[in-house]
């Protein structure tokens, strides 16, 4: 069997390696089996009968159509925790630049390159730039995901106190997350107890403007917010005016727009959180690897929009997989056109996430194209598909 991709943006070549003989790349997204994508907006984009898979290279999905792939059937991926160690440094580069004027001492520099004392003049403005250590301050991580855990864990290596909030962390992450973080039940202890905050959730209906007035006025006189999140969970508004009147000390942020871009007491970078060539391989690795697994097992890892589903390897005669809203005797249904094709079933997985379910069987014959599309008339039923 043999499958087409179509690139959306330009993926690291690690990655795209990994498809051998039986991939090939297409340049019409119209042909395309699966699609890689970065940042490209794919919200308007007319999706493809074809189309089974689109696998993000990053963790954040808000420009692809989750609802509208869903209803198609087509399964999203993403790949979290494949560029966290580049986001985390950058977030310890933020700490520290905003702690200490090393960019405004930098600048002065070059604008007194052609001055012959400048070493003499170093010392007497030096006071200017002047700033304070992260040792021993506070810091509070609004979410502990893998990169909220990655930089929670690593300030506590640079001496900080660390405060963690996170109603809904994985076991794996709580796992990973050292002893010494305090785990913090109320967000509102995060912002009137922190130095520092860094925010790491993902940008829905709950989290959009959660940094709004009301948090930013809990906040202490002098706190450095940083965020490399996304910019419209920070209500930047009210961020303006905390930073004219001095409540908020420094704003940190990897997403650059009208609202915030040569605002005073600011440091803006160009989303720059996942760009590196490590981060880049990483997430290009982990997104053809998913794809792969989907498109030649029906196996699903880090789904958005449909429930993990792994039956490994099919050593049965057959399998099918099969894409459906979470309703009352679904299942029934679909072993009932089984058992009236008299194909047996050998094993079966099915799960749910939300108003989406996934169905996954391996059979002791092969399936015929007959059957296939008897499982495709019944109502609820997005896709069908014999990965083998």
């Amino acid at each position: 069997m043999s499958f087409k991709y179509y690139c959306m943006n330009p993926i690291s070549k690690a990655g795209i390696d990994r498809f051998k003989d039986n991939y090939e790349k297409t340049e019409q997204i119209e042909d395309a089996d699966a699609v890689l994508v970065r940042s490209a907006d794919m919200k308007e984009l007319e999706l493809p009968e074809n189309l089974k898979a689109i696998a993000r290279a990053g963790a954040g999905v808000n420009n692809i159509p989750l609802e509208k792939c869903a209803e198609k059937g087509i399964v999203v991926f993403n790949t979290p925790g494949a560029n966290a160690n580049g986001v985390k440094e950058l977030v310890i580069a933020g700490m520290l630049l905003a702690s200490r004027d090393i960019v405004g001492g930098i600048e002065w520099v070059v604008e007194q390159k052609d001055k012959e004392d400048i070493g003499k003049l170093a010392e007497k403005s030096k006071k200017k730039f002047a700033g304070c250590e992260i040792s021993g301050k506070k810091l509070g991580v609004i979410g502990l995901g893998t990169i909220g855990v990655q930089v929670a864990n690593t300030a506590i290596h640079l001496g900080m106190e660390v405060l963690g909030y996170d109603p809904f962390i994985s076991v794996d992450a709580a796992w990973n997350l050292s002893r010494s973080i305090q785990h913090i039940n109320d967000i509102e202890q995060i912002y009137r107890e922190s130095d520092y905050i860094t925010i790491h959730v993902p940008l829905n209906d709950h989290t959009k403007g959660m940094i709004d007035e009301k948090a930013i006025s809990m906040m202490k006189d002098g706190v450095v917010l940083l965020n490399f999140a996304r910019d419209a969970i920070v209500d930047e508004n009210k961020v303006v005016e905390a930073l004219k009147e001095g409540h908020i000390k420094k704003y940190v942020t990897d997403f650059a727009n009208p609202i915030i871009a040569g605002v005073e007491n600011t440091l803006i970078t160009p989303h720059l959180g996942a760009s590196t060539e490590e981060s880049e391989d990483n997430c290009a690795i982990m997104a053809v690897k998913e794809l792969k697994d989907f498109l030649q097992n029906g196996n699903i890892k880090n789904s958005v929009n449909f429930p993990s589903c792994d039956m490994g390897t099919c050593v049965a005669a057959g399998r099918v997989v099969i894409t459906h809203k979470n309703i009352v005797n679904m299942i029934g249904q679909l072993t009932k056109v089984f058992a009236d094709n008299k194909v047996n079933i050998s094993d079966m997985l099915n799960k749910s996430k939300g108003e989406y379910a996934y169905s996954m069987f391996d059979v002791d014959g092969v399936v015929n194209e007959n059957v296939l599309e008897q499982l495709r008339q019944i109502e609820g039923v997005s896709s069908v598909r014999a990965v083998k």
